[in-house]
């Protein structure tokens, strides 16, 4: 039996918004599809600017306008986001978003220490900083059930260490 898509609200709705800026901002392709069901999930969610309905109502024809679209809506709903010109910076910027959706329960753990592993420790050449985390993902990939540890116990160090490595943060950096 189908289950119904819960229906999203206005904050729920700037949050996909946001969270998708930031994913392309980083490098992550994300298909004109689910830039124009976002767009859609927004508009029915009460959000509102010039080009948001244009998006939303965009054919499959039209698919290749979606991400002039969705940067246009971005900027006009004041979510446009770019990371620090520097790559190191950059890098950091990405390891404190990942780290803060690991914290808030948005992305599975194992996936994002992955993440933070394999595209950002080994780029800065694995600082200490990162190391926790790197550790955690590297117990997540490697489990077995012979370790008398669950998979559930692991997780939990990984949002510890995504917490513990947020609360280290300087007031300069910026949040993602």
């Amino acid at each position: 039996m189908p289950t119904k898509k819960p229906e999203m609200n206005q904050d729920d709705a700037l949050k996909q918004l946001r969270h998708m800026a930031r994913e392309r901002a980083f490098g992550q392709r994300i298909g004109s599809d689910r830039l124009i069901q976002a767009g859609l999930d927004a508009l029915i969610a009460g959000v509102d600017s010039p080009s948001l309905a244009m998006l939303a109502g965009l054919l499959r024809s039209e698919e290749p306008e979606a991400p002039e679209l969705f940067d246009r809506v971005l900027e006009e709903l004041g979510l446009g986001f770019h990371p620090p010109d520097d790559p190191r910076e950059a890098k950091w910027a990405m390891a404190y978003w990942i780290a803060e959706q690991i914290a808030d329960g948005s992305l599975d753990p194992p996936a994002g220490t992955h993440l933070i592993w394999t595209d950002i420790a080994y780029d800065l050449g694995f600082p200490e900083d990162l190391e926790p985390l790197v550790n955690c993902g590297h117990n997540l990939v490697g489990w077995e059930e012979s370790w008398g540890v669950s998979v559930e116990e692991l997780e939990n160090e990984a949002i510890e260490a995504a917490k513990q490595f947020l609360s280290k943060r300087t007031p300069g950096e910026s949040k993602g």
